[in-house]
């Protein structure tokens, strides 16, 4: 069994002036459970001192560490490399922003002593987000829980803990799209929600895109855990195709009455304009699935370590 009680992983990129009041905030939550813990910074390289702010931080506590990678990544990417780097019995995913409130911690911590594998923090209210951002979510997470092969608790992130033996199967899963939340529900295991209100973020601007990066996220959960949206391409082109008969046969009812038919240009370009836009639709579905086997395919390393600092390299 690992000596490590506790790992937190933590993606960073330009993060410099969150670091500090992080690891302000974690370190006498962390101390309160187990002095054996540690916390692991995945960083894309960055522009700023982020590098520099965490290398002074494990100066002093060896409980640090930190991955860089060869180039950027991306945060799902940054997630999967920590954990697969991590140590400990129980490994907690959480952003550094303070949007992930280092004090709930402990409650989770709790949950998984009491038997569960995976401890899901599940926001109440998500202060300082956009409204169109709130929005997006909340239909993502109906449309992806009605067609998938999973259910994902609503209103969930990348913040959770979970269990070695859950840690274990999700980096043996072969899927380049790094969708946590959807990949945590495909391993199961005993789960737990606890419920928080999400403050707004430290300091600093996001570097996530608030509504194509909720796009993105939604089409990875939708694509990569259903074939729905195929079932639906097939359903369109029937209805379709039943609605070009119906057409056919007023047609041919006004020319047996004898009738004028007075719909003319209009009513061909509405029917060329629309029959377009569904086999646009039904091509950019079958795109977007394409696209994905290609990436799995491809096989291409999920991330590339230029620094790690910290860890055996022997392990």
């Amino acid at each position: 069994m690992s000596s490590v009680l506790l790992s937190i992983v933590v993606p960073v990129y330009r993060e410099e002036k969150n670091i500090p009041e992080f690891l302000r905030r974690i370190r006498p939550v962390l101390a309160g459970v187990s002095e054996a813990y540690e916390i692991i910074f995945s960083l894309d390289p960055s522009p700023d001192r982020t590098e520099d702010v965490i290398l002074e931080a494990r100066a002093t506590d060896e409980r640090i560490k930190l991955l860089k990678f060869s180039r950027r990544f991306g945060q799902p990417m940054a997630t999967l490399a920590g954990m697969q780097y991590s140590t400990g019995e129980a490994v907690i995913v959480m952003d550094v922003d303070m949007q992930d409130p280092p004090e709930l911690v402990a409650d989770m911590v709790a949950q998984w002593r009491a038997g569960y594998d995976v401890v899901l923090p599940q926001r109440r209210q998500r202060t300082g987000e956009p409204w169109l951002k709130k929005l997006v979510s909340a239909v993502g997470y109906k449309v992806i829980n009605k067609i998938a092969d999973v259910q994902i608790p609503p209103n969930t992130g990348d913040f959770r803990l979970m269990s070695r033996r859950v840690v274990v199967e999700l980096v043996k899963l072969k899927e380049s799209h790094g969708f946590l939340r959807g990949m945590v529900a495909v391993v199961g295991f005993k789960q737990v929600i606890i419920p928080f209100d999400r403050p707004p973020r430290h300091t600093g601007e996001t570097n996530y895109n608030r509504f194509f990066g909720s796009l993105r996220i939604g089409f990875n959960g939708i694509f990569c855990f259903s074939t729905y949206a195929l079932q639906l391409s097939t359903i369109m082109g029937f209805i379709i195709a039943t609605g070009s008969f119906l057409l056919m046969g007023i047609y041919l009812f006004y020319k047996l009455m004898g009738w004028p038919i007075a719909w003319g240009n209009p009513t061909l370009v509405i029917l060329i304009a629309f029959l377009g836009g569904i086999q646009l639709i039904s091509v950019g579905i079958l795109g977007e699935y394409i696209g994905r086997i290609y990436e799995e395919v491809r096989a291409r390393p999920k991330f590339i370590v230029e620094r790690a600092a910290g860890f055996d390299r022997s392990a």
